[in-house]
């Protein structure tokens, strides 16, 4: 079996070589015999997607069938494993995840070759840029991170085991999420640098990979989201966000990548800001593989990378090569790029989208200096210097609500310019509802919950917390007038209720009014980080009986109990829950021990409601007590966080149903004076 995936990937690899040679000289030569040459190199992009599939078909079958000789299988898998995590293994370690980000991107390549007729000679060059990739990634696996290599002597009756850490549902669908979004924006990229190498004419391009773009931005989001979400329910220190440098390497192209999806509004509308838009696409495919390179190369720490190895500086080649292509046929061609028309108004929609990709772009660099200034200090000062999340979070948490400030202000804003009395229409009612929200928030009790009585002037989080909700009632409140407009317009016409109007606009253009939704789902999101600032934390041992007060909760120790099964041994408290007095839940968190890897984990338990999160760890034995200790947090809001992520991809979703033709109206016929009389039966 290891010799087939071996075969199977050298033969990828040799496909990709003749792709990329063959297809590269069929560009240039332009003649009869180039057409079939190139054609031959489609198709043999085509069947490297096979290729690639079939070597990553083995690994799983190997995984599932224990085959420990394979060194992957046995350092990342054993027979105790369940069958989900067995299938995970393939993206579970470095060789595997390599592997799987060759497939991904092969089958995004198979998809490309065989739409090709939408416009071939554009298609040829993507095709061509796609293959280079290839080839980079398929070396890899072939030559200094090889999935097959086998052990040699004595082995063990089991395998290492799979890291406790991915040993959690969410740890089968986070990954494959993030890499369909990192993989992706290749295909945006290859669109981009063919496009920019052809000269090729008008927007078309941008046309062609904007369902791409929308796609992986996505399945990135989507990604992001769910490593959000495991790490707040497996880590157990509750939080959801810590800074660290591989959560910072999916954020930044997520940051750059959402500045070209607005961008590109500009270049489609206007035909402005074209070099940014190359700019922001190459940046935003080149910080995917600087991602994978902080992931691989073990340059930074982080509790996510995996162990320093030489396959670093393939990356950091491949980064160079990259960077060195886009520049030369960037200023080769450039003047291709000159803008069809200037900003004419500061108040305009085109302006809103200029400051939008500058506090991108602005929040991007923040991001890219904190992860790096500890290597940067270490060359420049001999030590390193880590930064942590009050660095990052006194630019990132202004220029947030910027943002925020931008997603209320810019849809409503006219192209070109906008008069003072739109925006006294427009923003007039949302204004007064905001504030209305914000003050009320002001002068109820505290005793009403944790974002009720909130005083700004006592603590920057708390004003933070309260601009965050002024802002957000401010997007929801535009963004529910945008729909009521166009309703109420469409209701006129239609006699239709208000809702069935309000559903015919957004079927007229889903791409609008999706936009919209993923809007919202934003500020539904930043609602949820809102309750930060009200966070609660303790810690306590706790014996039977014992009790913890933490809020409103009362925490009482019912009892300990123990388990054991193939994979890993475990101990648990049982802990009832009082809210108020009265009894709502009984909780336990857990603490694991994998058998396989001889690695402890905790598996903190969640109580979530709509206000807040009641989040308990069992942290293990006090050494010198023999006493159980337990800590608990009240984290207001927090499942807003998950409800926006649904809304945003959902909003995607929307923003890619192709627009309902607009109804035709069929006048009505003219009455005739002296009408025959209407005849009945047969």
């Amino acid at each position: 079996m290891a010799q087939i995936g071996s075969y199977a990937l050298l033969l990828a690899l040799a496909l990709s070589v003749y792709s990329f040679l063959a297809g590269l000289i069929a560009l240039f030569r332009q003649d009869e015999a180039s057409e079939r040459l190139g054609e031959t190199a489609r198709r043999a992009g085509v069947a490297t997607f096979a290729a690639v599939l079939l070597a990553a078909v083995i690994l799983v079958v190997s995984a599932f069938q224990d085959n420990f000789t394979i060194a992957y299988i046995f350092h990342h898998s054993n027979r105790a494993l369940s069958a989900p995590y067995k299938f995970a293994t393939l993206w579970s370690g470095q060789e595997g995840s390599l592997l799987f980000w060759s497939l991904l991107l092969s089958a995004y390549g198979f998809v490309l070759r065989i739409r090709n007729e939408t416009d071939p000679r554009l298609f040829a060059y993507a095709s061509v840029v796609l293959a280079g990739v290839q080839i980079f990634f398929l070396s890899l696996v072939n030559f200094a991170a090889h999935p097959f290599a086998i052990l040699e002597g004595p082995l063990r009756a089991d395998g290492s085991g799979l890291n406790p850490l991915l040993q959690y549902p969410e740890m089968v669908i986070h990954p494959p999420m993030l890499y369909l979004g990192y993989v992706g924006f290749t295909v945006p990229f290859a669109f981009a640098l063919g496009a920019l190498i052809m000269k090729y004419p008008g927007e078309k391009w941008i046309h062609i990979t904007r369902r791409w773009t929308m796609v992986t931005w996505a399945f990135l989001t989507c990604g992001i989201f769910l490593g959000s979400h495991w790490a707040y329910s497996v880590l157990g220190w509750g939080g959801y966000w810590g800074w660290d440098p591989v959560e910072n390497a999916s954020l930044m192209p997520w940051l750059i990548g959402t500045a070209f999806l607005h961008s590109v509004m500009m270049q489609e509308k206007r035909g402005m800001l074209k070099v940014w838009n190359m700019w922001l696409v190459f940046f935003t495919f080149w910080l995917a593989i600087l991602g994978t390179f902080l992931t691989r190369s073990g340059i930074i720490s982080s509790v996510h990378a995996f162990a320093q190895s030489s396959i670093g500086s393939w990356f950091a080649w491949f980064l160079a090569i990259t960077f060195a292509v886009f520049v030369f046929f960037f200023f080769k061609n450039k003047e291709h790029l000159h803008s069809e028309h200037k900003l004419e108004s500061l108040v305009s929609r085109e302006s809103s989208f200029l400051f939008n990709n500058l506090l991108f772009v602005l929040l991007c660099f923040t991001v890219l200096w904190g992860t790096w200034f500890p290597k940067i200090s270490e060359l420049l000062q001999g030590n390193k210097v880590t930064v942590g999340g009050p660095f990052y979070n006194r630019v990132a948490v202004p220029t947030a609500l910027l943002l925020v400030l931008l997603t209320a202000v810019g849809p409503l804003l006219a192209w070109r310019k906008t008069s003072i009395e739109s925006l006294k229409r427009n923003f007039l009612w949302p204004t007064v509802g905001a504030l209305t929200i914000a003050i009320f928030l002001m002068v109820t009790p505290e005793s009403w919950g944790s974002i009720f009585g909130l005083k700004p002037w006592k603590d920057i989080s708390y004003l933070y917390s309260l601009m965050t909700i002024f802002l957000s009632a401010l997007v929801t409140f535009t963004v529910a007038s945008e729909f009521y407009r166009g309703g109420r317009v469409i209701a006129k016409h239609t006699g239709q209720s208000l809702f069935a109007s309000m559903v015919q606009l957004t079927h007229r253009n889903t791409r609008r009014y999706g936009g919209y939704i993923v809007h919202f789902g934003v500020v539904v999101v930043m609602i949820g980080f809102a309750g930060v600032a009200f966070n609660q934390e303790k810690e306590m041992e706790m014996g039977y009986g014992d009790k913890m007060t933490i809020g409103n909760y009362t925490l009482v120790c019912r009892s300990y109990t123990q388990d054991d099964n193939a994979n890993y041994a475990s101990e648990w408290a049982i802990l009832d829950v009082y809210e108020n007095g009265k009894k709502v839940d009984t909780l336990t968190p857990q603490r694991l021990f994998y058998k396989a890897s001889q690695q402890a984990s905790t598996k903190p338990h969640i109580r979530s409601t709509f206000k807040e999160d009641l989040y308990l760890v069992y942290e293990g034995l006090n050494d010198q007590t023999g006493r159980p200790i337990i800590k608990a947090h009240v984290n207001p809001m927090v499942i807003w966080i998950w409800i926006g992520a649904w809304i945003m991809v959902l909003g995607t979703g929307l923003a890619l149903v192709p627009n309902a033709p607009a109804p035709v109206r069929v006048p009505a016929p003219r009455l005739v004076e002296h009408a025959a009389p209407a005849v009945t039966g047969d």
